[in-house]
């Protein structure tokens, strides 16, 4: 980073500041996340990832042990992303028919760069046990914070749904990609609505 500053006699001199550890991993996962969705995950390298960053790639080890690392911390910043959307989806109605209308649309969109990405790591986790342990930590991870903002809802809006906010948040994530499965190779193929319609049939179904 260059950064002008005033000398001793009253020039301007520019000289060069190193970027904050936390600017440096921001940069990182930005440049990772263009790498991937253009070549896929295994395509890409840590080379190519510093390069689009404008780092030496021992930034990139700085920051994250391995590929499989960075790969880990993207799909954090996505789960992260998606909880911020259930979120602000369950903020904006008191209801429960509302809450589940504005839960499907948030998640009906799915980004499909990043789930053909989410699919290709999905493959080499269920295959490789290591890589399996960091992948299934994860996924839980992102489970218990969106069952959080389920529960949350439910606590403040009480209903009767038959349903705890764990099963219901396992029922949200699997309907959400396996209805991305079905629109990746026709993106027509899947209503917007079908999310939220299916969600409250079977709320209303509940024992």
């Amino acid at each position: 980073m260059l950064v002008a500053v005033t000398g001793a006699r009253g020039t301007d001199v520019t000289v060069r500041t190193r970027p904050r550890r936390d600017e440096v991993r921001a940069r990182v996962l930005e440049a990772a996340r263009g790498v991937f969705a253009e070549r896929g995950f295994a395509g890409a390298s840590t080379d190519l990832v510093a390069a689009a960053a404008g780092f030496t790639k021992g930034a990139v080890y700085s920051n994250f042990g391995s590929k499989d690392d960075l790969f880990l911390a993207l799909m954090t910043a996505e789960g992260a992303a998606r909880v911020a959307a259930v979120e602000q989806a369950l903020a904006g109605t008191t209801d429960l028919p509302g809450a589940l209308a504005a839960v499907g649309a948030q998640l009906s969109r799915p980004d499909p760069a990043w789930q053909l990405l989410y699919l290709e790591f999905w493959q080499r986790a269920v295959r490789d046990p290591a890589v399996r342990t960091a992948f299934t930590a994860s996924r839980r991870e992102l489970r218990s914070r969106v069952a959080a903002a389920v529960e949350r809802f439910l606590a403040e809006h009480p209903v009767q749904t038959g349903w705890d906010a764990g099963r219901l948040t396992v029922v949200i994530l699997a309907l959400t990609h396996g209805l991305a499965l079905e629109s990746l190779p026709d993106p027509g193929a899947v209503p917007d609505d079908v999310l939220p319609r299916v969600l409250a049939d079977l709320l209303d179904a509940a024992p």
